[in-house]
C-alpha cells in the first residue's frame, strides 16, 4: 500500500479529527488562533495521528475515542515543531516560514505551551488513567530527547549510541505513543500493547534516519527545507558520524569543524565525503532494518486491512522522498 492508499482506508476517521483540531485550536486571544493554525495547516503529512487511527483499527476498535489521541498526538507534536524552531532558529519549515520568523521566538514558545496544555485537558476528558500516563511519561522523555539533543550540538565528538539515544527520545517516543493508544483503547493485554507501541517506536526511528538521509540527498522543494540544515545548525547527526568515522583525515578535519561552528562553508566538501564514505547508504540500511523490526511486532495482531496499512506505513518511511 502506498502512503495514498493508507489515507483512503482511514479518510472519514482523518476528516473526523482535523474537525476536532480546529475546534479544539480555538482560543479568545487572537494570535494563539493565527499561529497554531498557521503551522497546523502547514501540510504535514499527519503521521502521527495516523498511526493512532490504524493501530486502533487494527487492535480491533470500533469506537471514536481513538479521534482524540490522534488530535492529542498532533498537538503534542506541533508544540515540539514550535519550540524546536526556535531553539534552531529555523526560518523555513516544509516550504513555508516557520512560525518564530513571522510572529516571533515569543510567541512561537508560548502559543507551543498553550498547544501542550490544551491536549492535556483534552485527556482529561477522556478520563483514561493509562492515556494519561503514557502521555505525561512521553512528554518527559521528549524534553529529555530535546536537552539531549542540545549537549550533542556543535560536538563532533557524538558517538552513534548518543545520537540513536536522542532519536528514541526526541521522535521516536512519540510514534511509539500514538500507536501504544490505539491498543489502549482497544483494551487489548498488556503485551500486545506493548508490542504495538515497539511498532511505533521502530517506526519513528526508521523515520528519523530516512530524515538524516533526505537533508544530504533531497532537493528542498521535496524536503521543504534547505539540503545541510542540519550542518548549518551544527547537529551530527548519523550520516556526519558515519562520515568521520571513514572519511580521510583532512574531510574528517573539515567535517569537524563544520559541526563545531555551524555554517555551509564547507558543504561540497561534506556532501562528497558523505557519499565517498558510503554514509547515506549506511543510514538508509540502518532504517530499513528499524522499519523491519517495527513490522515484526506486529505479529501479534490479526490479519486486517489496517494492519497492513501500518505495515505500509513503515514501508513509506523509509522508501519516502520527503
Amino acid at each position: 500500500m502506498d502512503i495514498e492508499q493508507i489515507r483512503a482506508l482511514i479518510a472519514d476517521d482523518l476528516q473526523v479529527v482535523n474537525t476536532l483540531i480546529r475546534r479544539e485550536l480555538h482560543s479568545d486571544v487572537v494570535l494563539i488562533n493565527q499561529l497554531a493554525g498557521y503551522i497546523i495547516d502547514g501540510g504535514g503529512k499527519r503521521l502521527r495521528p495516523v498511526t493512532v487511527l490504524l493501530a486502533a483499527r487494527a487492535c480491533g476498535y470500533a469506537g471514536l475515542r481513538h479521534v482524540d489521541a490522534a488530535a492529542i498526538i498532533e498537538f503534542i507534536h506541533t508544540a515540539t515543531l514550535l519550540h524546536d524552531d526556535v531553539v534552531d532558529e529555523s526560518g523555513l519549515r516544509r516550504g513555508r516560514k516557520t512560525a518564530n520568523a513571522i510572529w516571533g521566538n515569543q510567541a512561537s514558545v508560548l502559543v507551543g505551551d498553550f498547544l501542550y496544555s490544551r491536549s492535556f485537558q483534552m485527556m482529561v476528558r477522556m478520563g483514561s488513567m493509562r492515556v494519561m500516563d503514557i502521555m505525561a511519561d512521553t512528554t518527559n522523555t521528549i524534553a529529555e530527547g530535546e536537552v539531549m539533543q542540545l549537549l550533542n550540538c556543535h560536538d563532533p565528538d557524538t558517538t552513534q549510541d548518543r545520537y540513536m539515544a536522542v532519536i528514541h527520545c526526541k521522535t521516536a517516543k512519540l510514534f511509539e505513543a500514538a500507536a501504544q493508544l490505539g491498543a489502549v483503547l482497544a483494551d487489548r493485554p498488556r503485551d500486545e500493547e506493548l508490542a504495538v507501541g515497539r511498532y511505533g517506536l521502530h517506526l519513528g526511528i526508521a523515520f528519523q534516519l530516512i530524515d538524516d538521509v533526505l537533508d544530504y540527498s533531497a532537493s528542498s522543494a521535496e524536503l521543504g527545507k534547505n539540503i545541510g540544515d542540519d550542518l548549518a545548525e551544527g547537529k551530527p547527526t548519523l550520516p556526519l558520524i558515519h562520515a568521520m568515522g571513514h572519511g580521510a583525515p583532512e574531510e574528517v578535519r573539515i567535517i569537524r569543524e563544520a559541526i563545531e561552528r555551524g555554517g555551509l562553508e564547507h558543504i561540497d566538501v561534506v556532501t562528497r565525503t558523505i557519499e565517498s564514505t558510503g554514509a547515506l547508504d549506511y543510514t538508509a540500511r540502518l532504517a530499513a532494518k528499524e522499519a523491519a523490526q517495527a513490522i515484526s511486532h506486529l505479529a501479534v495482531l490479526p490479519e486486517s486491512p489496517a494492519k497492513n496499512a501500518l505495515v505500509g506505513l513503515a514501508r513509506f518511511a523509509v522508501n519516502r522522498r520527503y
